[in-house]
């Protein structure tokens, strides 16, 4: 691959990473949800829909430490957007679900992502999704080794 070929898929990436990051919040963060951040927004995509999780797995899928997300979830709780309950079989384990106000956040927030998602694969052919999704791949691959 020729070096300015390289340079210039470098230059997209970071581009496309600010554009989201932008575009995400700017999309998501509606009057609706005025009171959190595009963070939070993804805390309540990590919870879950239909499922109880507890404060490790979701910091597991976040990548933070549980102190960092208990910092996080204390605003969430406060706000209405979720609900902290002790396990029944393990005191020590806290479990989280998403409020009804939460649950309203993780579908607006999930269409958001929809919408980009058609927008990226719109008139591709099966060829050129297995090649994207392959290169996609190898982008993540790259991120979990680093």
């Amino acid at each position: 691959m020729a070096r300015t070929s390289k340079r210039s898929i470098n230059e997209l990436l970071v581009n496309l990473f600010y554009h989201v990051m932008d575009m995400e919040a700017e999309a998501v963060i509606t009057e609706e949800f005025r009171d959190i951040t595009n963070n939070d927004m993804h805390i309540i995509e990590a919870i879950g829909i239909d499922e109880q999780n507890n404060m490790s797995a979701i910091a597991h899928k976040l990548s933070v430490t549980v102190s960092t997300l208990t910092t996080n979830m204390n605003g969430l709780e406060k706000k209405g957007y979720i609900i902290r309950t002790r396990s029944s079989e393990d005191k020590r384990v806290v479990l989280v679900t998403l409020t009804e106000k939460g649950k309203k956040a993780f579908y607006h927030h999930r269409d958001f992502h929809k919408n980009m998602i058609k927008a990226i694969v719109k008139n591709l052919s099966d060829e050129e999704m297995e090649i994207l999704y392959r290169c996609l791949v190898n982008l993540d691959r790259f991120f979990d080794a680093e």
